[in-house]
């Protein structure tokens, strides 16, 4: 029996354990655990959101309201598994994670 990650779902059952420095060790999705592996690199990035269609609005001061975090990870369930490629996102201001893609290392499917 092999485990591989369904398709992204954007659920709130993501949860992603990072180091101190923010970068993702670790992915627990639909009861699994991926770690993130350490052989490989990870992108990370920032896009920006429209907030000219989303119409935000939050006091002065309460911080960044367009720079949405991106991360692209190799992660594996278990040493001797293959490596997946999913790319998580996180919204501004926001603390939770969600799935963006996954696919097998070489390829990547986008969730629209």
């Amino acid at each position: 029996m092999t485990s591989t990650i369904e398709a992204p779902t954007r659920s709130t059952d993501l949860q992603v354990r990072t180091d101190p420095a923010g970068k993702p060790l670790a992915i627990r999705h639909d009861g699994r655990i991926w770690l993130v592996d350490p052989h490989t690199d990870s992108q990370h990035w920032f896009g920006r959101d429209a907030w000219w269609d989303t119409r935000r609005t939050a006091a002065v001061g309460s911080g960044d309201l367009v720079s949405i975090e991106f991360w692209r990870l190799q992660v594996r369930p278990g040493t001797h598994s293959a490596l997946r490629t999913v790319t998580l996102r996180r919204e501004p201001l926001s603390t939770r994670w969600l799935l963006d893609s996954i696919s097998d290392a070489g390829q990547t499917t986008e969730e629209e």
